[in-house]
């Protein structure tokens, strides 16, 4: 695997970083996961935005600008051809002493690896999967897609524990996200979704997923979800760049809805690929690929 590491293209195993680097010490940093498929990273504007707001937020100036990104970025993807991959993108504020302060001046540190994305398995499509409610006890500015996980760790760590795959998270009662995912409910034929607060992280495939929705005229609502909608809901679904949407069957071990992925995930999937292959399809033609 090739990997970029502060402005250099090389092996993995030849990478590396000072333990007085800042994201070490303090977890000071933030990060992406950017999806390709058929060679184009998808919606790789709206992730773009998203990774220049989140180093503005923590008051770190972007180190390469929009046609760096772009560029180092297809060119990792062309030094590491395969099959459908994500771009994990990681951007600190570098090395220096130890104090909590911010140094007076300090070189960002920038890496940048891809790794495959797996394609569903055939019965987990079929099937949805499990997943369980915790307290959200992470910091509170989930906003930001800052480095610093470990609450997230454990919440998706307890869920594996408990034969789930993610963690469905609450505050004050009411729904915020899932550990690594946002979270949609359906009460009939009506999808909602949590609204945009700091403890909620913009995720880029729900707000795909929204535009998808409202442009099919489908009933879609960003309000409150308390605990005993989720536990009342038709169906629930998680999406992220690299789950895409996926229909969560059992909630703390008792079935959702009837117990199977529902109809309203089936069309929402079924329009999600159809809306990602026309966005590839403009994309490959735009950049001479096909």
């Amino acid at each position: 695997m090739t990997v970029f590491l502060n402005g250099r293209y090389l092996p993995l195993e030849q990478a590396k970083v000072s333990p007085l680097d800042r994201g070490f010490v303090f977890g000071d940093g933030i990060y992406e996961v950017i999806p390709s498929y058929q060679g184009v990273l998808f919606l790789l504007d709206a992730h773009l935005e998203r990774l220049r707001r989140s180093l503005s937020e923590i008051r770190l100036p972007d180190p390469m600008g929009e046609s760096g990104w772009r560029g180092m970025l297809e060119h990792l993807l062309e030094l590491n051809p395969g099959g459908d991959r994500g771009i994990y993108l990681q951007i600190t504020r570098g090395v220096a002493p130890r104090d909590h302060a911010f140094p007076a001046a300090t070189e960002a540190t920038v890496f940048a690896m891809v790794t495959p994305i797996k394609p569903q398995r055939p019965e987990t499509t079929a099937q949805g999967v499990g997943a369980i409610l915790l307290p959200d006890e992470r910091w509170g500015r989930c906003d930001i897609k800052a480095i610093t996980l470990l609450a997230n760790v454990l919440a998706r760590q307890t869920a594996v524990e408990q034969g789930a795959i993610e963690a469905i998270l609450l505050r004050d009662g009411r729904l915020t996200e899932g550990a690594a995912s946002n979270v949609f409910v359906v009460h009939g034929d009506v999808v909602r979704t949590p609204p945009l607060d700091r403890g909620i992280l913009p995720g880029i495939t729900r707000r795909f997923v929204l535009d998808l929705l409202e442009g099919h005229s489908r009933p879609v609502f960003e309000e409150a979800i308390l605990e005993s909608d989720l536990r009342t809901a038709d169906e629930i679904w998680l999406t992220s760049s690299t789950k895409e949407i996926l229909a969560v069957t059992r909630l703390d071990g008792q079935p959702v809805g009837v117990g199977r992925p529902g109809p309203v995930w089936r069309e929402t999937l079924d329009g999600y690929q159809r809306a990602k292959n026309d966005a590839l399809g403009a994309r490959v033609s735009e950049n001479g690929y096909g």
